[in-house]
């Protein structure tokens, strides 16, 4: 018998369920090992080309976007463009849930007692996948043989309780650009007017509440009045059905008030979205330029930004941006803007989730709370992986750390280029920084992949020392000593520098054998060139390295020794892991001095 149309369920209220973490394999290029990736208000994927960033993007929007054509897959994103009954893709989420709504047997405490539900995607065939849930209760996936497969239900139900998708691909065709731009702004436009009719109502149903309830009304009139006619069609076909498949039947579901919100369109089915010249031709979206299409992209996400600072996140489904190298045909003054757009999008509206695949150092702003950085890689044997290198919550920022990094993504757009990879070295200063590029420039192959950080003083020096910790992999600091106190009117002074230095040493401690610390003693100028330098310094080093051949020799050891711990530490660095040590360093240093 037909379902009848029950009574509209009220909209969600509380906190929306947390997406938490993603785990992939044998979906496009990557393979049967798993890339697991923890999400985030904002999520940033780097990594070198063709190494499955977009894969990620994509596989995060089909999960989304179960029930529509979205959320199928084609042959092409089977590992090899073959279906292998051993390695069919697969995609599981994780979702931490404030309620019992999706079903207490999904539902599993964490160390953290929040509540955690996990669900797979899996395609047997190219086409819609079949989704099931952990059972907590029997510790195991649900199977067809189970009577509930799923939390939450029907993936309607389901989807309502996650983000919807909204991708932007690197390369899409103009028209798919267009189309994109005017869905997002779609929305904006529609949340606008909801969030003006539940504002413009203190008391009572607004009037969309009302013309979404007399048309489930109306729905659920016209499947009474057409019981009849159903149940003798469904009566015919599972008569003809059950001769070929005996024991099967077929039941007609109306689907009455699923989704009505989507089904009632407020305006005309195609818009268009025309620009040009104020007193000229207007042309469609599709034929402006590719930086029209992206700066347009960038109005969209800034009108619903502006729409979300004005509704309440809990009576609506939440957003996910899905954006493919955001920096692509963006002017340079555009590219900070876009970088603070997407950072601020859901910082702003609490209704709205940002995943983005970059080549730009620009897009990584680590000084933001709520973002992960995963670096996605193809390892030696060609398997796909990707790493959580980074989250804000986990490095122990505190206000100066934070006001630190703030100011050096200012002042240097380009500092967090070691996030793509490569061998770090954290240098002090911009003198530093400009005799170790002189030593890169005069042999490029040799340090290829070397990147030297300026961290413009040594407070930030332990800030990035706290981010590259989580990395995990090996990297070097060169700091000045300073000395411990400093003359003024003819009295000793306590030097605020040196208290850095106990600071940078605790950070460095916990990173273990995988880094080398070397401090110049006292500082660059003294150590390698023999003279201290009030002004211009970078500019004089680098003078004194292209004219003093001894010189420059000595800050190509030194420069290799921070890259290859092997290497023997030159003259006027100390290698050292006791505050002790470094003072003795300092105390010897001075008595060469004086003795001259």
């Amino acid at each position: 018998m037909a379902k009848k149309a029950s009574a509209p369920s009220a909209p969600q209220t509380g906190p929306r369920p947390r997406l938490v973490k993603l785990i992939i394999k044998n979906f496009r290029c990557i393979g049967s090992s798993p890339v697991t990736i923890d999400l985030d208000d904002i999520v940033v994927l780097v990594g070198p080309n063709n190494v499955g960033k977009s894969s990620v993007l994509k596989a995060y929007e089909v999960i989304m976007s179960e029930g529509s054509t979205a959320g199928q897959l084609t042959l092409d994103d089977f590992p090899s463009g073959n279906v292998d009954a051993d390695a069919l893709p697969e995609i599981e989420l994780h979702t931490i849930v404030y309620d019992n709504s999706p079903g207490q047997k999904w539902i599993a405490e964490t160390d953290g007692d929040e509540m955690l539900v996990r669900e797979v995607w899996r395609w047997p065939a190219p086409g819609a996948p079949v989704r099931r849930g952990f059972n907590v209760q029997e510790n195991r996936w649900a199977t067809d043989a189970d009577k509930e497969k799923v939390p939450w239900g029907a993936a309607g139900v389901a989807n309502s309780r996650r983000p919807q998708p909204h991708r932007v691909d690197a390369f899409a065709s103009p028209d798919e650009q267009a189309s994109e731009i005017i869905k997002l702004l779609m929305t904006a436009i529609k949340d606008r007017v909801k969030t003006h009719q539940e504002s413009s109502k203190e008391e009572g149903e607004s009037d969309f509440a009302k013309l979404l309830g007399g048309i489930a009304d109306l729905q659920k009139k016209i499947v009474e009045e057409s019981e009849e006619q159903i149940v003798t069609v469904q009566t015919d076909l599972s008569d003809y059905i059950g001769r070929v498949f005996p024991g099967h039947k077929v039941v007609f579901d109306a689907k009455a008030e699923d989704d009505l919100d989507k089904a009632l369109n407020l305006f005309k089915a195609n818009p268009q979205l025309l620009m040009g010249p104020e007193d000229g031709y207007l042309s469609t979206i599709g034929r402006q330029g590719s930086g029209a299409r992206r700066t347009l992209l960038w109005t969209a996400i800034r009108l619903l930004a502006e729409v979300g600072k004005k509704k309440k996140a809990d009576t609506h489904r939440p957003h996910v941006l899905l954006l493919d190298e955001p920096e692509i045909c963006l002017h340079p003054s555009a590219v900070r803007e876009a970088c603070d757009l997407l950072y601020g999008l859901p910082t702003q509206t609490d209704n709205w989730q940002v995943m983005v695949t970059t080549h730009s150092p620009c897009f990584v702003d680590f000084a933001r709370d709520h973002t992960s950085i995963v670096r996605v890689e193809r390892g030696a044997q060609g398997q796909i992986t990707g790493t959580t290198i980074f989250r804000p919550s986990k490095a122990g920022f505190d206000t100066n750390d934070r006001e630190c990094l703030k100011l050096l993504n200012l002042c240097d757009p380009y500092v967090a280029e070691f996030f793509f990879g490569g061998r770090v070295l954290i240098v002090e200063g911009d003198t530093e920084y400009t005799a170790f590029m002189h030593v890169v420039a005069s042999d490029p192959e040799t340090y290829h992949g070397v990147h030297v950080v300026r961290a413009r003083g040594k407070a930030t020096i332990v800030s990035l020392c706290k981010i590259l910790n989580q990395f995990g992999t090996p990297y070097a600091v060169l700091h000045d000593s300073d000395r411990p106190t400093y003359e003024k009117d003819g009295k000793a002074h306590t030097n605020p520098a040196w208290a850095h230095n106990e600071s940078i040493l605790k950070e460095l401690v916990k990173a273990g054998a995988a880094t080398r610390m070397l401090a110049s003693i006292p500082n660059f100028e003294v150590a390698y060139l023999g003279e201290e330098v009030k002004r211009d310094k970078p500019y004089t080093v680098l003078n004194n390295l292209k004219k003093d051949s001894a010189s420059l020799a000595v800050v190509k050891n030194l420069f290799d020794a921070l890259i290859d711990f092997t290497n023997e530490v030159p003259q006027g660095a100390v290698a050292w892991s006791k505050i002790d040590e470094l003072e003795q360093a300092v105390e010897i240093a001075n008595k060469a001095v004086d003795s001259d």
